[in-house]
């Protein structure tokens, strides 16, 4: 059999589980061994059954907990995590077995991701006691791996931007930052006296740690923005602990709710959301108004699809006002991993007229977004340059 004869092989046998059984006579593949396994656990999801409407989707996942608990077993060992919570988001959605996800035994044995915990919080009022310690290991789980890939980037990027803020070229002595200045001053060393002789020295304005700005994060928790919920209340939690920033954290629906109290803990943060309902963005501006008490030195970031349940021209009125009092005013219409979101584009036009920047942002971009904006950089060319 030649290399080609293999490709072929190979390349029938994943047409066949791409498939399912009915493909078989065309591919010509019977499947053995493993791959019936894998074929298994492919059709218990994804094949249908025809039914007088047209074709049904078999609902054998949810007739028992063993079974749910041996098709999860069965996904983890034969796909990567990535596959497998792409398949756990079908078998929610496709096969009724959210209660899988009322049961702490089921819960323990998923693969956890951003999607998951968002399910999670919208089942978070009717999950049953005895599941939400098992809940919250799961989501727990996900805030630490997604802490671990964004945390330092966001602290590093901010400190950076009030480090660069801060910047003097008269510094106090005990604010001197001696690295850069022997850096910046290589060139006058004076081989005479063995030393370098500075002509200008590097430092801070301050150092006394004091809060230098103030950042209002302004949260839409209807069910669209399930997934940005769950990446802004985690940069919340990060730039809460930054002690150069005075950090809020209001999430809204048609009431208000501030969760910065919670910010120590971005698990709690989450399990204080409230996914779904209503939206009043209007409502929300305003108690973020009052949180406002240096508008110069204060970035608001409302993360909302803008689809307003309120007064539409309260809402702009509202925005013009911040802006006008020199807020620096950021609306993202996600923060997200993926695509292209729904959102009112005749609001986002609306506040880009006004000054407002309007765009979305993924969770990588986010701290540089910060960081710009921390340093007082014009936001709309920066999303224009960092935002594909």
């Amino acid at each position: 059999m030649t290399a080609g004869d293999v490709m072929g092989d190979e390349r029938m046998r994943r047409w066949r589980l791409v498939l399912g059984s009915e493909a078989e006579p065309e591919t010509g593949t019977t499947l053995s061994g493993q791959d019936r396994s894998v074929d298994a656990a492919l059709a218990a999801l994804y094949d249908a059954g025809e039914g007088e409407s047209g074709p049904q989707r078999s609902a054998g996942l949810g007739s028992s907990a063993p079974r749910v608990a041996r098709w999860l077993g069965d996904i983890r060992q034969y796909f990567p995590s990535t596959v497998v919570q792409v398949m756990q988001r079908d078998a929610v959605e496709r096969l009724g077995i959210t209660r899988m996800l009322m049961e702490p035994e089921l819960l323990g044995a998923v693969e956890p991701d951003v999607h998951l915990v968002s399910t999670l919080l919208a089942l978070n009022e009717v999950m049953p006691e005895e599941t939400k310690q098992t809940a919250r290991e799961v989501v727990g789980r996900v805030v630490a791996e997604l802490e671990a890939r964004l945390a330092e980037r966001t602290r590093a990027a901010i400190t950076g931007a009030l480090d660069r803020a801060g910047r003097t070229s008269r510094p106090r002595h005990s604010d001197i930052d001696w690295d850069r200045t022997i850096r910046a001053n290589l060139k006058h060393f004076s081989p005479a006296l063995g030393t370098i002789v500075p002509d200008r020295l590097i430092g801070y304005a301050r150092r006394n740690h004091s809060v230098q700005r103030d950042i209002v994060l302004a949260i839409d928790q209807s069910g669209s923005m399930a997934e940005s919920v769950v990446y802004a209340s985690l940069f919340g939690a990060v730039l809460g602990s930054i002690r150069t920033l005075r950090t809020s954290l209001v999430v809204f629906d048609t009431a208000v709710v501030d969760l910065t109290d919670q910010l120590d803990d971005p698990v709690d943060v989450l399990f204080g959301t409230q996914l779904g309902g209503g939206t009043d963005i209007n409502r929300a501006l305003a108690y973020c108004e009052t949180l406002v008490t240096k508008p110069a030195e204060t970035v608001l970031v409302l993360i909302s699809d803008l689809y307003e349940g309120g007064v539409r021209e309260d809402l702009l009125r509202r925005a013009r006002s911040l802006v006008e009092s020199g807020v620096q005013v950021i609306a993202l219409l996600a923060l997200a991993d993926s695509g292209t979101p729904s959102y009112d584009a005749e609001n986002a036009a609306a506040l880009t007229e006004l000054g407002v920047p309007t765009f979305a942002c993924t969770p990588d971009k986010f701290p540089d977004l910060m960081a710009a904006a921390i340093r007082h950089d014009d936001i709309t060319g920066w999303a224009a340059t960092n935002i594909t």
